[in-house]
């Protein structure tokens, strides 16, 4: 299945803090839960998605968490892609 980003009321790019949001409501874990997962409080973990300031090494945690894949590239012209992965 594969989901496009866009938010759903209001037509514009989902933030990386939607998409966690989203992960959470599609694993059927909440934010606490994943906070624990990922050694975090819920608190920190709440106000990090709140002020959408996730850093790449939490969104691969979260992935490995969850037990997803987690890809964010840079797509250049030619194709060639700058990828980072939590693989």
């Amino acid at each position: 299945m594969v989901y496009n980003i866009i938010g759903k009321l209001r037509g514009e790019p989902m933030t990386t803090s939607g998409l966690v949001k989203q992960l959470c409501v599609e694993c059927n874990i909440t934010i606490s839960e994943l906070a624990r997962r990922i050694g975090q409080s819920r608190q920190n973990l709440c106000k990090k998605i709140q002020r959408d300031t996730l850093n790449l090494t939490e969104l691969k945690q979260i992935a490995d968490a969850l037990g997803v894949k987690f890809e964010q590239s840079f797509i250049f012209p030619d194709g060639t892609k700058l990828i980072a992965s939590n693989n």
